[in-house]
C-alpha cells in the first residue's frame, strides 16, 4: 500500500490538492483521510489559551488511534475513521469505514509532525501558501462550511492559529520530499502520475498472487 501525507497550514490547500490527486488518477482503490476527524473527543485543557480550545496545537488529536489506523490501512485492512463535527467541536457517534486500499492520502496540518507517523509515508508534500492567502480562505471556510463569527476567526487567528503555525507546523515543512506553492496543478501532475504507477504496480502484484480475484 502506497501511503502519502500532505501538510500545510490552515488554509493551503491540502483537501483540495489531495483532490486533484484523486480525480486525476481516478482509481476507486485510492482514498482519502483527513487528520481533523482524529481531533480528540473533547479539546484537552492543558493547551487552551485565555480559556479558549487551543485547536492547532499538535496535542489537540488523538496520535495514538491515527498510528493505529495508518498502520492497520498500511497492512491491508479495513478501519473506522470518527467523523468530527466543526459546528460543535465533537465527534460524531457514527464512523466511516476506510480501506483496504491500494493508496491513502493523509491531509492535515500535523501529518508531517510525528515522526513515527513520517516513517510510513511514502511521499510526504508540504503546501507552503503565503499567510495573508490562507487567512483568507480560512476565513471564508469558516464562515461558510462551519458557522463562525468573523471576530471568533480573528480572534482564533491570532490566539493559537498563528503562533501554533510558527512554533509547531511551519518547522515540519523541512520533512517534505516536495514542497508546492499556490500552483498546485503541475504539482498535483506528477503525485497523481507516481500513485497511478504503484497502484497499477500493486494491481498487477495482486493480480498474480490471485489470478482468479
Amino acid at each position: 500500500m502506497f501511503l502519502i501525507g500532505i501538510a500545510g497550514g490552515s488554509g493551503s490547500g491540502k483537501t483540495t490538492f489531495a483532490k486533484k490527486v484523486i480525480q486525476r488518477v481516478s482509481d476507486p482503490t485510492v482514498a482519502l483521510l483527513h487528520q481533523d476527524h482524529y481531533y480528540l473527543p473533547s479539546p484537552p485543557s492543558h493547551i487552551r489559551v485565555h480559556g479558549e480550545p487551543n485547536f492547532d496545537h499538535p496535542d489537540a488529536f488523538d496520535w495514538p488511534l491515527l498510528k493505529d489506523h495508518l498502520r492497520r490501512l498500511k497492512a491491508g485492512e479495513q478501519v473506522a475513521v470518527p467523523i468530527y463535527d466543526f459546528r460543535t467541536s465533537r465527534r460524531k457517534a457514527e464512523t466511516e469505514l476506510i480501506g483496504p486500499c491500494r493508496t491513502i492520502i493523509v491531509e492535515g496540518i500535523f501529518a508531517l509532525w510525528d515522526a513515527e507517523i513520517r516513517n510510513l509515508f511514502d511521499l510526504k508534500v508540504f503546501l507552503h501558501v503565503e499567510a495573508d492567502i490562507r487567512f483568507i480562505r480560512r476565513l471564508h471556510r469558516d464562515v461558510r462550511e462551519r458557522g463562525r463569527s468573523l471576530d471568533g476567526i480573528i480572534r482564533q487567528y491570532y490566539d493559537t492559529v498563528r503562533p501554533m503555525h510558527h512554533e509547531f507546523l511551519e518547522p515540519t515543512r523541512q520533512y517534505a520530499d516536495l514542497a508546492v506553492g499556490e500552483e498546485t496543478d503541475i504539482a498535483a501532475d506528477t503525485v497523481a502520475a507516481r500513485v497511478a504507477q504503484i497502484t497499477s504496480r500493486l494491481a498487477a502484484l495482486q493480480a498474480q498472487e490471485d489470478p482468479f480475484a
